[in-house]
C-alpha cells in the first residue's frame, strides 16, 4: 500500500512538472514574450517559483519524489539530445578566428567569475560556479548542465538563471544601440563589420534565443551577421562538454587533496553522451523535420526540469545573499562587453 501511494505521489509529481512546463511554453510563444527573447526554460523555473512558494505547501510533499526526478534524471536526458542542435560542420564552417574568441571568452569569464564570486565577494562556491557557467557558456541551459555535476540546491541554480535574465535581456536592447552607435563601420567609431559584430554577439551574449534576436533588431542586418552570431553562439554550446568534464576532475582532485585515499574520478557521462549525438548529428543521417521534432521535444523536457529547479526554490533560501550574485554577474558583462570587443578585434582584423 505504501509503495503505490508512493508511485502515485512519483507520478502526480511528474505531471504536474509537465502541467507547469506546458503552461511555460504557451506562455513563451506568446507573440510579445516570444520577440523578447525569453524562452520557455525561463518562464518555467519563474512559474515554478512562485508554485513553489505558494500552492506546492498546500499539496503536501508527497509529490516530490516525481519533482526531484524531473529536475535530476529528466534533466540529464534533455542535456545529452541538446546534442541534436549542432553539428561539426557548422563549427568548421565560422573558422578558426570564430572558434578562438569562443574559447577565449568561455574560459576568461568562467574563471574571472569564480573568482570574483568566491575571493571578492565571498559567496559559496557551487553558486558561483554556477552564475559563470550561465554567462559563460549558453545562460540557463548551461546553468541546467552544471547542476548534476556539483549536486547543488536548486535554489542556487534558480538565482543563476535569474543572472541570465537580468543581463541577457539587457543585451538585447544594448548590443543594437551600440552596433548602430559605436560599431556600425559607416558612423560608429570602433568599427565591426557584419561578420566581425555577429561574431562578437555570438561569442559574448547568454542565451541561444538573446543571440538571435540581437541580428534581428539591427535595421538592414545581413545574413553573414545572423549566421555568424548564431554559428559561434553554438560553438559555445558544445564546450559545455569539455568544460563540464574538466570540472568534474577537478572536484574529484579537490576532494582528495588532503586524504590519502584514491582519486575518486567523476565524469559526467551525460557531458560526453552529448557529444557522441552532437557527432551523430553531424552526419545527417535524419531527415530536418525529425531532428527539428526532437529538439522541439527537448525543449520541452529542459522547461520540465527547469519547472522542478523553481519548485524547489524557497525565498527563505536567499536571505543572507545580498547582492553578491547580481555584483558578480554585473562584472563577467562588462568584462563580455570590453573583453569581448577587444578579442574579436584582435582575432579578426588587428588594431
Amino acid at each position: 500500500m505504501i509503495k503505490m501511494l508512493k508511485r502515485k505521489g512519483f507520478a502526480r509529481g511528474v505531471v504536474l512538472v509537465a502541467l507547469i512546463a506546458t503552461f511555460s511554453t504557451l506562455i513563451a510563444n506568446i507573440p510579445e514574450i516570444k520577440n523578447l527573447g525569453i524562452s520557455p526554460l525561463v518562464v518555467g523555473i519563474l512559474l515554478g517559483i512562485i508554485f513553489g512558494n505558494t500552492l506546492h505547501y498546500k499539496l503536501g510533499q508527497d509529490m516530490d519524489s516525481g519533482i526531484t526526478f524531473s529536475a535530476k534524471k529528466i534533466l540529464r536526458f534533455a542535456i545529452v539530445f541538446y546534442g541534436f542542435r549542432i553539428t561539426f560542420q557548422e563549427i568548421l564552417s565560422v573558422g578558426m578566428e570564430g572558434f578562438l574568441v569562443s574559447l577565449i571568452m568561455l574560459a576568461s569569464t568562467f574563471i574571472i567569475g569564480i573568482w570574483i564570486g568566491v575571493k571578492v565577494f565571498k559567496m559559496d562556491r557551487d553558486l558561483s560556479i554556477l552564475n559563470a557557467s550561465g554567462a559563460s557558456v549558453c545562460g540557463a541551459a548551461a546553468v541546467l548542465a552544471t547542476e548534476p555535476v556539483l549536486d547543488s540546491e536548486g535554489y542556487k541554480a534558480a538565482i543563476a538563471v535569474s543572472m541570465v535574465v537580468l543581463f541577457g535581456t539587457i543585451a538585447m536592447f544594448l548590443y543594437p544601440a551600440l552596433y548602430l552607435s559605436v560599431f556600425e563601420p559607416s558612423t560608429g567609431f570602433l568599427h565591426l563589420d557584419p561578420h566581425q559584430f555577429g561574431i562578437y554577439v555570438g561569442g559574448t551574449i547568454h542565451e541561444v534565443a538573446q543571440v538571435i534576436a540581437v541580428p534581428a533588431s539591427v535595421p538592414n542586418a545581413s545574413k553573414e551577421m545572423s549566421d555568424a552570431a548564431v554559428i559561434v553562439k553554438m560553438t559555445r554550446v558544445m564546450m559545455i562538454a569539455p568544460l563540464l568534464i574538466i570540472l568534474g576532475l577537478y572536484l574529484s582532485i579537490k576532494s582528495s587533496e588532503g586524504s590519502k585515499k584514491a582519486v575518486k574520478v567523476v565524469i559526467p557521462w551525460f557531458a560526453v553522451y552529448f557529444i557522441g549525438v552532437a557527432g551523430f548529428n553531424s552526419l545527417n543521417l535524419l531527415p530536418k523535420n525529425i531532428v527539428d521534432s526532437i529538439n522541439m521535444i527537448d525543449t520541452f523536457l529542459l522547461t520540465m526540469a527547469m519547472t522542478a529547479l523553481g519548485i524547489g526554490t524557497k525565498f527563505a533560501n536567499f536571505k543572507g545573499l545580498g547582492g553578491a550574485p547580481i555584483y558578480t554577474a554585473l562584472i563577467m558583462f562588462i568584462w563580455l562587453i570590453v573583453g569581448g570587443f577587444i578579442v574579436t578585434k584582435l582575432l579578426t582584423s588587428g588594431f
